[in-house]
């Protein structure tokens, strides 16, 4: 799983690893969970704290057009791109 942007502690991930849901994984002391990129919801829940998932839905929606082109390289076999980390 590559990281592709980190913030305050919280890493954003992804991977391809079928045809699922577009999403990334938000991890954050030792926990995770997945987001779906198109309605930024949790699909994958997990213990993160709801300050550092808030952060990264923030941060995911206004990169989503990023994270879509990073899907799509990890869909065909390339490694994602770096994403700017909030502001």
């Amino acid at each position: 799983m590559t990281t592709i942007s980190e913030f305050d502690g919280i890493q954003i991930r992804m991977e391809f690893t079928g045809s699922e849901t577009p999403h990334f994984y938000v991890w954050y002391d030792e926990d995770e969970v997945a987001v779906a990129i198109d309605s930024l919801a949790v699909i994958k829940s997990g213990s993160i704290s709801r300050k550092a998932l808030g952060k990264a839905v923030s941060w995911a929606g206004k990169h989503k057009a990023e994270l879509m082109a990073d899907w799509e390289l990890c869909r065909a076999g390339k490694g994602p791109q770096e994403i700017a980390p909030l502001r």
